[in-house]
């Protein structure tokens, strides 16, 4: 779990040096907008955990539905997040091999483990299927995407791809498809969701800045932003003392 925080931030890292080759904001006004709130914080993982057994659920299905997104994105025509989905692929596939072996332990284990993940993956599995974001019908910002080469699959061929991959996988271990939202299965074996049945409220409800656990979480970064700020002063104050010049980085 360390190397996977660590893996995280770098990703983090990435995208802001990504987004600052825009040349809107840098990636410190972007950080500063984050800390305070003004910055657009859309974040689908912000759902409650409250056990151990619930991890896979991300770490082995959500970060499963990311690895199918991001591995098109890097063919996306924005060179500089292409090249970061690079190195952001790699790391993921690691992310998910681990929590593979975390659902594979848990499956295989007692009745009572085996009845919690089960229990997790009914709870997860609508937001899981979510992840992908609005039905075609329904993404506001898809056409623009598409057509100047950012986006390379529609949310449904995204989502679609993942249930042909991941419903299998969820069988193997032992888990139970939940009834809702209903999955049909084509002729040719491959999967698609009833549309009518994704409860879209509670996805944008987690999503907005002012909730909980996000909001905690952007007023994490503030408080941590404003618990270190003497740092960044002192080191302002040397660069300034030495004519201007940032003191060099540590090896």
């Amino acid at each position: 779990f360390s190397a996977k925080v660590q893996d995280e931030i770098g990703h983090g890292q990435l995208l802001y040096r990504a987004a600052e080759s825009l040349g809107v904001k840098t990636r410190e006004e972007m950080l500063d907008d984050l800390a305070n709130g003004d910055g657009k914080f859309l974040n689908c993982f912000h759902y409650e955990m409250t056990d151990w057994v619930e991890t896979p659920m991300i770490a082995f299905f959500v970060d499963g539905a990311a690895m199918r997104r991001q591995a098109t994105l890097r063919r996306t025509s924005w060179e500089p997040y292409a090249h970061a989905m690079d190195k952001v692929c790699f790391e993921e596939g690691f992310h998910v091999k681990h929590g593979e072996d975390i659902l594979k332990e848990l499956m295989t284990g007692s009745r009572k483990e085996r009845r919690m993940t089960q229990e997790a993956f009914e709870e997860w599995w609508p937001r899981i299927i979510q992840f992908f974001g609005p039905t075609d019908d329904k993404s506001t910002h898809h056409d623009f995407a598409a057509s100047v080469g950012l986006k390379q699959q529609s949310n449904d061929a995204l989502r679609n791809a993942f249930l042909d991959q991941y419903i299998p996988k969820a069988r193997k271990y032992g888990l139970e498809i939940p009834d809702e939202p209903r999955i049909r299965e084509r002729d040719d074996g491959t999967y698609a969701v009833e549309e009518g049945d994704l409860d879209w409220d509670e996805f944008f409800t987690i999503a907005k800045n002012d909730y909980e656990p996000g909001l905690g979480q952007i007023n994490g970064r503030k408080r941590a932003q404003e618990a270190v700020q003497w740092v960044r002063d002192t080191i302002e104050g040397d660069a300034t003392a030495a004519g201007g010049h940032a003191p060099p980085a540590a090896d």
